[in-house]
C-alpha cells in the first residue's frame, strides 16, 4: 500500500517514490493536500564560499526545502570562483557539511569569471552540473566559441548569462516607461538579445548543449523559438518575477532590482507565450540573496538580486494556475520534470506536500533564507508547503526547520 491514497498526487514520475519506506509519511495523506515531485532549480546563488554573510549552503538549502525544492544548481560567482578542482573542493566541502537537499555546483567558464582564459573545464567536468560565468556575459566571441567546443567534447551544458557590456551604459532598471518617468538610467533589451543571437550562431557551429539563463525580453524569446525550429540543442529559463511582474510594478525600493530587470508588459506577455508554446522550458528562481544593507539603497545603488525559493510555487500557483492561465501539471513540468531531464538530475524519493487552500501574506521575516529582499512582500498567495522529503528523508516540515 502506498503512503498517499487520499491526497492528489501530481506527476506520473512519482510512481517509483511510493515504496514501502515512504509509508511513514502517511500522516500527510489528506484529500485537501497535493503531493508534488521535488522541484529542481537550475539557477540559485548560495554565496558560499566567499559571501556567507549573504547566504550559506545551510540557510539556502533550508529555504529551498521550505519551497518544495529537493535539488538546486549553484552558480559560480563565488570566492574563490570554482574554476579549478582546488577551488571547487572548498564549495563541495561546504555542501557536504551544510546541505539538507541535493546541491549541484556549476563550474566557471573562465578563470575568475573574467572572460580572459578558459577555466580548467576538463578536470571540473565530472564534478559539476555544467559551466557558466553567471553574473556576467562572456564578452569575447572567441572565448565563448572555445568554451562551447570544449563543453561539447566533455558532454556538459553551457548555461549563459547573456549580457553585452557595451550596451549597459550604467543602467540598472529596464529602459522603459518607469525609467523615463522617474529619471533612472535604463538597461536596454538589446544588451540581452544581442548576445543570445551571437551565442546561437556559435551553437549552430559547435553543436554545443546550450542553456540561456533568466530570459527577460520578447526578442530573446523569439530568437530561441527560431533556434528550436532549426533543431539546435537549446533550452532556456525565466523567473517567476518576470512572468507575473513588469516595470509598471516598480517602486523606489531595492527589492525590485534584479539583473536582468523587470521589463515591459509586452515582454511579460511574450514570456508567457513562450511558456505556453514550449519555447521556455524551465522556471528557475535566480535566488540571489544580499544583506539588508546592500538592498536598502534604492533602485540605483542597491545590489542586483532578489530571493525566490520560498515564494516560487505559491506565486505561480496563485497567479497562473488558479486563474486557469497554466495547468498545474504544466507548472510541475517547468519546475521539476524539464530541468531534471535537461541537466540529468534524478528525482529519486523526492517529493513535497502542499496545502494549496492555505491563504497567507508573503512576509520575508518568515523566510529560512538569510536574504529578505522579495518583490512579492505583502502579496496574498495560496499554497503552504507542509513537508519536503529528499532521498526518502523528511528535510522540512511546516512549523519546524529543515533537517540536515
Amino acid at each position: 500500500m502506498t503512503a498517499f491514497t487520499k491526497a492528489r498526487v501530481i506527476s506520473s514520475s512519482l510512481g517509483s517514490v511510493f515504496s514501502e519506506g515512504i509509508s511513514s509519511f502517511s500522516r500527510f495523506d489528506s484529500p485537501e493536500y497535493l503531493v508534488l515531485p521535488g522541484f529542481c532549480d537550475v539557477h540559485v546563488h548560495f554565496r558560499e564560499p566567499g559571501f556567507s554573510y549573504k547566504e550559506t549552503i545551510y540557510s539556502g538549502s533550508q529555504a529551498a526545502a521550505r519551497g518544495g525544492y529537493t535539488a538546486v544548481c549553484t552558480m559560480p560567482n563565488l570566492n574563490p570562483v570554482p574554476d579549478s578542482i582546488e577551488h571547487l573542493r572548498i564549495q563541495e566541502e561546504a555542501i557536504r557539511a551544510g546541505a539538507c537537499i541535493h546541491v549541484y555546483p556549476y563550474g566557471a567558464i573562465s578563470v575568475g569569471e573574467k572572460g580572459e582564459a578558459l577555466a580548467d573545464l576538463d578536470d571540473l567536468a565530472p564534478r559539476v552540473i555544467g559551466f557558466s560565468d553567471d553574473g556576467r556575459g562572456v564578452q569575447r566571441d572567441a572565448m565563448m566559441l572555445e568554451a562551447m567546443l570544449r563543453a561539447k567534447s566533455l558532454g556538459r551544458i553551457i548555461a549563459a548569462h547573456c549580457e553585452d557590456n557595451s550596451l549597459l551604459r550604467g543602467g540598472y532598471i529596464h529602459d522603459g516607461a518607469y525609467a523615463a518617468a522617474h529619471g533612472h538610467r535604463g538597461i536596454c533589451s538589446e544588451s540581452e538579445y544581442r548576445q543570445i543571437a551571437r551565442d546561437l550562431e556559435l551553437v549552430a557551429k559547435t553543436g554545443c548543449a546550450y542553456h540561456v539563463c533568466h530570459v527577460s525580453a520578447k526578442e530573446s524569446v523569439e530568437l530561441i523559438r527560431q533556434a528550436k525550429k532549426s533543431h539546435l540543442d537549446v533550452t532556456c529559463e525565466t523567473g517567476p518575477h518576470y512572468l507575473v511582474m513588469d516595470d509598471s510594478f516598480l517602486q523606489e525600493d531595492g527589492r525590485f532590482k534584479m539583473n536582468p530587470p523587470l521589463r515591459s508588459p509586452e515582454d511579460r506577455e511574450a514570456l508567457m507565450e513562450g511558456i505556453l508554446d514550449g519555447t521556455i522550458d524551465i522556471i528557475a528562481t535566480d535566488h540571489a540573496p544580499h544583506s539588508r544593507e546592500e538592498k536598502s539603497r534604492g533602485l540605483e545603488k542597491s545590489a542586483f538580486g532578489v530571493v525566490g525559493l520560498e515564494t516560487a510555487f505559491p506565486i505561480l500557483y496563485t497567479c497562473l494556475v488558479k486563474p486557469g492561465v497554466l495547468s498545474l501539471e504544466k507548472l510541475v513540468a517547468l519546475l521539476c520534470d524539464t530541468p531534471r531531464k535537461r541537466f540529468g538530475i534524478p528525482l529519486g524519493q523526492d517529493f513535497s506536500v502542499w496545502d494549496v487552500n492555505a491563504c497567507y501574506t508573503v512576509d520575508p521575516a518568515d523566510f529560512k533564507s538569510t536574504g529578505k529582499a522579495s518583490p512579492f512582500t505583502g502579496w496574498q498567495v495560496y499554497g503552504t508547503c507542509l513537508a519536503t522529503v529528499c532521498g526518502g528523508r523528511l528535510v522540512y516540515e511546516s512549523g519546524g526547520k529543515a533537517n540536515g
